[in-house]
C-alpha cells in the first residue's frame, strides 16, 4: 500500500492531543475507567474529540484545528471542564503529568481495540509499560516538502519542548532523577527516535517509506514513534516529545511556541538543516530529559555549549515579533515565567516533599488540572 498523498493544509494551523490519567479518588492509583468515561461522554456533544488509549487507565482528547492562541485555550478549557464533570459523576479523577508516580504497569488492562491488541501482541510488556502520558502538537504545512523541512529544522529545538513540558519525575514509586522519565519508555520501541534525513516528500516516499513497507515492518506512519513525524492524512507535522502538562494553559502555550517557531523557520533566515545536526541530537535530548531547564545542549552547527534555560529565553525573545503577528504573546509570556518559576516536574517534587507521600503527588496533580493556571 503506497504512502498516502500529503494533504495540503493551511500553514501554521495547530491542533493539540493530550493523553490524560484516570485516577481512583480512594487510593490515587490509576483506575481502568476509560470504557465508562467514553460511554458517559458519548451521551452529549463533546467540545473536541475524545478517544481511548492503549490501556484503560488513559484517555486522549483532541482539540479542533486552530490558528489563534485564545481560541485554542478556550476550547481546551471547555474540554477539561467536560472531562471533570464526567469524572465527578463516576468518582474518577482526571489529571495530567507524563507518568503516574506509583502505578504498577503489570496491573494495567489493554483497551479492547484491534490496533491496541496488535501492539500488545507485538511488543509484549512494553505495551502496558506504555501507560505514560504525552502531549502531541500538530502544525499545518503547505506541502510534504515543507513538512520535512520543518521537521528537520526543528531538531535543535526539541530539548526546549522536553524541558518546558517535563512532568514525569516519578515512576514505580521512586524519584527517577529525571525531569522527563516518560520518554525512556518511548525510546524502548524499535521505531522511535528521529526521522531519516530526507527533505523531499517524493524521496521520503520512494527511498524510505516504500522500502520500509516492503520489509513488512511497517504498514503506515502510525508505526513510527519518532519524536517528530509527518502526518500526511492531516497535512501536518506532529511533535511527540512533550509530557502532558499539569494544566491546559501550559499545553496551549507549548503549542503556540511551536507555531511561532515554525513561522520563524519558514522565513529561512537560519542555516538550513544538515544530516550532521543529528550528531548531538541524542545527547541534547538526554540532557533535557535528565536535567530539564537546568540542562545544557550543544548547538548542532556551531558546537557551542549552551545553557538550556538561557537558550529558551533567548529564543522566546527572538520570537516576539512572530508571537505578536500570531496573537500569542500571552502564550510565550507563560513559558517565560516558567523558566523562572520552574517546570511541572519541579512542582511535583515540591508536592512530594510537602506531602510526604506518592499519593500527595497525585492529589496535587488532580488539583492543578482542575484549578489551572493564569494564562
Amino acid at each position: 500500500m503506497a504512502l498516502e498523498r500529503f494533504a495540503q493544509s493551511q500553514p501554521l494551523t495547530m491542533g493539540v492531543e493530550l493523553e490524560l490519567q484516570l485516577v481512583s479518588l480512594s487510593d490515587f492509583d490509576l483506575v481502568a475507567a476509560s470504557p465508562d468515561m467514553l460511554e458517559l461522554l458519548g451521551r452529549a456533544p463533546f467540545p473536541g474529540n475524545v478517544t481511548p488509549e492503549i490501556t484503560e487507565s488513559m484517555i486522549e482528547i483532541n482539540s479542533s484545528v486552530h490558528t489563534h492562541y485564545g481560541e485554542l485555550l478556550e476550547e481546551l478549557r471547555r474540554i477539561r471542564d467536560t472531562l471533570l464533570r464526567a469524572g465527578d459523576t463516576l468518582n474518577v479523577g482526571v489529571c495530567g503529568g507524563g507518568t503516574h508516580p506509583f502505578q504498577q504497569w503489570s496491573q494495567r488492562k489493554i483497551f479492547s481495540k484491534p490496533r491496541f491488541r496488535e501492539v500488545s501482541a507485538l511488543y509484549g510488556y512494553l505495551a502496558k509499560q506504555f501507560t505514560v502520558f504525552g502531549q502531541h502538537v500538530h502544525i499545518g504545512c503547505g506541502s510534504g516538502d515543507e513538512a520535512l523541512f520543518l521537521l528537520h529544522a526543528l531538531n535543535r529545538y526539541i530539548p526546549h519542548f522536553i524541558a518546558l513540558s517535563s512532568s514525569s519525575p516519578f515512576l514505580q514509586g521512586s524519584d527517577t532523577r529525571f525531569n522527563s522519565a516518560r520518554l525512556n519508555s518511548v525510546f524502548a520501541f524499535p521505531l522511535s527516535g528521529r526521522a531519516p534525513f530526507l527533505l523531499s516528500w517524493e524521496a521520503f516516499e520512494r527511498d524510505y517509506f516504500t522500502r520500509m513497507e516492503n520489509t513488512g515492518i511497517v504498514k503506515s506512519m502510525k508505526d513510527f514513534y519518532w519524536d517528530l513525524r509527518p502526518k500526511p492524512e492531516y497535512g501536518t507535522i506532529e511533535l511527540r516529545v512533550c509530557d502532558t502538562p499539569l494544566t491546559v494553559e501550559r499545553a496551549a502555550a507549548l503549542a503556540c511556541y511551536l507555531q511561532a517557531l515554525c513561522r520563524h523557520l519558514l522565513e529561512r533566515n537560519e542555516p538550513p538543516p544538515l544530516e550532521d545536526d543529528y550528531l548531538v541530537y541524542n545527547y541534547n535530548r538526554f540532557q533535557a530529559c535528565r536535567f530539564g531547564l537546568d540542562g545544557t545542549l550543544v548547538h548542532p552547527q556551531t558546537h557551542e555549549t549552551l545553557s538550556l534555560r538561557e537558550d529558551i529565553l533567548t529564543t522566546l525573545r527572538h520570537l516576539e515579533p512572530h508571537a505578536k503577528a500570531l496573537g500569542s504573546e500571552a502564550a510565550l509570556e507563560h513559558l517565560y515565567q516558567e523558566t523562572h518559576t520552574g517546570s511541572d516536574a519541579a512542582f511535583l517534587r515540591a508536592a512530594h516533599e510537602d506531602g510526604g507521600s506518592a499519593e500527595a503527588i497525585v492529589d496535587a496533580a488532580l488539583r492543578r488540572f482542575r484549578e489551572g493556571l493564569p494564562a
